[in-house]
């Protein structure tokens, strides 16, 4: 068989052709493409891993900042509940103060209205005496009241120690005039008897006023100045005060005996202190 060299040769440069054609137009835009894909994949994939780097620290800062929520929100509850008692407390001590405040008021009150019905009980306890004194001495003395007031006055007048006398005597240079005070009128001659007597016993010849004070019972009081000079019965009727207190204190400590003894004990009002009567 011969072997037609020119067919070979044709079929050479034709292979040769082709391979260039297909390395032109097929291998070499096939290549780029796929190194072209391959850099996009490669950047896709490195874009990948930092998202999911940058997902990784995004959830590691929220979970940082959930922690640091929840250790905020603790502290703010923690300040809150001490807020809270904290509020409890003082509402609780003004709520203590506040009904301390009204049992002391109460108290007082009732002590002031105790006071009061002490007051008007003695005052119609002593106006009971006086009339029953009265229509006693009236009766078996055979003289008026006003007239033995007169006379136990001007005795007591008379019987003035030196220093009470003095005292008066100085009073009646400053003052204006001297005022006799008594719970019942005195008629004219009993008053210029008193007026008489005062003059003699001061060596004074100052003015002589005469008033009435449901104070002064059974008695006459004497003020020139800052000098006062009482004889009355106001001393038994502040024994019968204290007498009245006593009993008006034992009578509100029954029902609480157990619990406020100590407590109405050191409250209880003390006797007034008698003025002097010389």
């Amino acid at each position: 068989m011969q072997i037609d060299w020119l067919t070979v040769a044709a079929q050479i440069v034709n292979f040769l052709v082709l391979v260039w054609l297909l390395q032109r137009f097929l291998y070499r835009p096939i290549s780029a493409a796929m190194r072209r894909r391959e850099a996009r994949i490669e950047d896709r994939l490195a874009q990948a891993r930092t998202t999911r780097q940058e997902a990784a620290e995004e959830a590691e800062r929220l979970g940082k900042e959930r922690a640091a929520l929840a250790e905020e929100k603790a502290g703010i509850l923690d300040k809150a509940r001490a807020d809270a008692a904290e509020l409890h407390q003082e509402l609780e001590a003004e709520l203590r103060a506040e009904m301390e405040d009204k049992r002391k008021t109460w108290q007082r009150h009732l002590e002031e209205e105790r006071d009061e019905f002490t007051r008007r009980l003695q005052r119609h306890a002593g106006q009971r005496l006086i009339d029953i004194a009265e229509r006693v001495l009236a009766d078996f003395a055979g003289t008026d009241l006003s007239e033995r007031i007169a006379t136990t006055f001007v005795s007591r007048l008379e019987s003035l120690d030196e220093d009470a006398r003095a005292r008066l005597v100085e009073a009646t240079r400053q003052a204006d005039s001297a005022v006799i005070a008594t719970g019942r009128p005195l008629d004219p001659t009993t008053r210029g008897k008193i007026t008489r007597a005062l003059h003699e016993a001061l060596a004074s010849d100052i003015p002589v006023a005469y008033r009435e004070d449901e104070d002064v019972l059974l008695g006459v009081r004497l003020t020139i100045g800052d000098q006062t000079v009482e004889w009355s019965a106001a001393r038994h009727l502040r024994r019968l005060e204290t007498a009245l207190d006593e009993i008006l204190d034992s009578e509100g400590r029954g029902p609480r005996a157990a619990g406020t003894a100590q407590n109405s004990a050191a409250t209880a009002r003390p006797p007034r202190p008698e003025r002097s009567a010389t």
